[in-house]
């Protein structure tokens, strides 16, 4: 991710705008689908999209705020604001699935069938195409910003793809192939879906605003990095956390306790050289400690020097 703070807005913003213009085509054309084929798997479809149209304007709101500078009461930025659109997305994608669960219920008992499966089915084909472009950006975007907001946002159009699929099966098996109780057994399969996304999602949101450690391999790969640095002799009381597309990297760095101050600094300054290089736009903290100072413990063994 080397674009800077202010491209990573831009490029999270205009997917922002690009789902909103998906959802927007797709409610319109499933709102007809669903009146002209009574499809409970449609109904799904459109319950889905919906919500996707509702997530995508908060996933904008998110990205929006999460985009502004630090400023004085928010010294840390505004990256949080990703995760609690994510939150919400998660809410509204819950909520579709227990709707549309009690639907397909209620259907598959009253054996009620669908009509004009022909319409259903040109309306789904529409929408996979139109989904498939929408996500090819999505996955240009979060390649280099890794908006959690987008990466939910992308989560719900990926399961789109397999959703305009079940509803096509769905159509054609009840009404072309007379199986009794496939729109509703799809509809609930949807369901069951929706709801496994959103518990995924809502780990990486909760995960983030709890201020979540980096994996261990990206530890180990920013300890290689400062590895490098011949004077730097250990590391201790290494922190980390991501808030939105923003890393922050807190340590104390044990080098010569005959350094100046003056060597020191410059030492600091090519370690952060070093980290910006390898970890673009992440915001360090280094605090220099005396090779010899009694250390507190979780001091962090440095590879092998590359």
């Amino acid at each position: 991710m080397s674009e800077t703070f202010a491209e990573r807005g831009q490029l999270n913003r205009s997917a922002a705008y690009a789902s909103i213009s998906v959802a927007l085509l797709l409610v319109g054309m499933k709102l007809w689908a669903v009146w002209r084929t009574d499809s409970t798997a449609m109904l799904g479809s459109l319950a889905d999209t919906s919500l996707d149209l509702i997530a995508s304007v908060a996933t904008l709101t998110g990205v929006w705020i999460a985009s502004r500078p630090a400023d004085a009461t928010h010294r840390f930025g505004h990256g949080k604001a990703e995760a609690l659109a994510a939150i919400f997305q998660v809410l509204l994608i819950s909520l579709s699935a227990l709707g549309l669960a009690f639907r397909a219920i209620d259907q598959w008992i009253s054996g009620a069938r669908v009509t004009a499966a022909d319409e259903g089915i040109a309306v789904s084909l529409i929408a996979l195409v139109a989904t498939l472009g929408l996500l090819a950006w999505q996955r240009h975007v979060l390649a280099r910003t890794g908006s959690l907001a987008i990466a939910t946002d992308h989560l719900h159009y990926k399961s789109d793809l397999f959703l305009n699929l079940a509803v096509i099966a769905a159509l054609v098996l009840d009404r072309y192939l007379d199986v009794a109780g496939s729109d509703p057994f799809f509809g609930l399969a949807i369901a069951v879906w929706l709801g496994w996304g959103a518990w995924r999602a809502a780990g990486r949101a909760i995960d983030d605003l709890m201020d979540k450690e980096w994996s261990d391999e990206r530890r180990e790969a920013f300890l290689a990095v400062l590895a490098r640095q011949p004077e730097l002799r250990g590391v201790h009381d290494l922190r980390t956390r991501t808030s939105g597309s923003n890393d922050f990297v807190q340590f104390h760095a044990a080098v010569d306790p005959q350094m100046t101050v003056a060597e020191a600094h410059r030492v600091m300054d090519e370690i952060e050289a070093r980290i910006e290089a390898e970890f673009p736009g992440v915001e360090v903290l280094i605090h220099p400690d005396p090779e010899d100072l009694q250390r507190d413990e979780g001091e962090e063994l440095l590879p092998d020097r590359v």
